[in-house]
């Protein structure tokens, strides 16, 4: 049985273009398309798609509520969003709504079609278009306190308190002047801090840190 996809995106040459590319992989049929996150929902329910590709903004309804709403019309379809940017702060918002990660509009096309793949299947992709930081369901099982996990979380990536202060904040969605303000150190620490637990996390934004964050449940 092919994989069966629905695409959103407000875009209909982008929408029709990606159409065409994922059907020349045989194990692949799009079953729906819509332009719009309403609309997508209606889809979803009708089809039951085994995945939906959300473009993270689209009128009417953007990628975050469609994918809170697909989630629960039909639990069994997987979620992708799709976004120009791979610091996007809507990617983590869609991220706590049930998305398993992101591709970048730019992605190489057997990448692409490979970061799909794998989601269905449930594995782990290295690509760098996809946030591979994608949702880890292991931490949804753990009956640990939210302390042991920040305490886990602490030892597996040697991070500081102030680090693991600033990661929260990152998650929030906060920017630096904000994050300096409530932390009480100098916008330029907050800088600092910020390099190392990128280069700590090994991510290469705040999006990706803060996915991260949502992934490990110390968000």
């Amino acid at each position: 049985m092919p994989l069966r996809l629905l695409i959103a995106d407000d875009e209909r040459l982008f929408r029709q273009s990606l159409r065409t590319l994922l059907e020349t992989a045989r194990d692949i049929a799009v079953v729906a398309e819509a332009a719009d996150g309403q609309e997508a929902v209606v889809k979803a329910k009708q089809t039951q798609p085994d995945m939906a590709l959300l473009d993270v903004r689209m009128p009417k309804m953007d990628g975050i509520k469609a994918a809170k709403l697909i989630s629960a019309v039909a639990p069994r379809t997987k979620i992708l969003m799709l976004s120009i940017h791979d610091d996007d702060e809507k990617i983590v918002s869609a991220i706590r709504a049930g998305a398993r990660g992101y591709i970048l509009k730019d992605t190489d096309r057997a990448d692409f079609i490979e970061i799909i793949r794998h989601t269905h299947a449930g594995k782990s992709h290295s690509s760098p278009y996809l946030a591979h930081l994608t949702l880890d369901e292991t931490w949804r099982l753990d009956d640990s306190s939210r302390e042991e996990r920040e305490r886990r979380f602490l030892d597996k990536y040697g991070l500081s308190d102030l680090e693991l202060k600033v990661l929260h904040l990152v998650a929030e969605g906060l920017n630096n002047e904000e994050i300096s303000r409530l932390t009480h150190v100098a916008r330029e620490t907050v800088k600092g801090q910020l390099k190392g637990l990128f280069r700590k996390l090994q991510v290469k934004n705040r999006t990706e840190a803060a996915v991260l964050a949502v992934r490990e449940g110390i968000d």
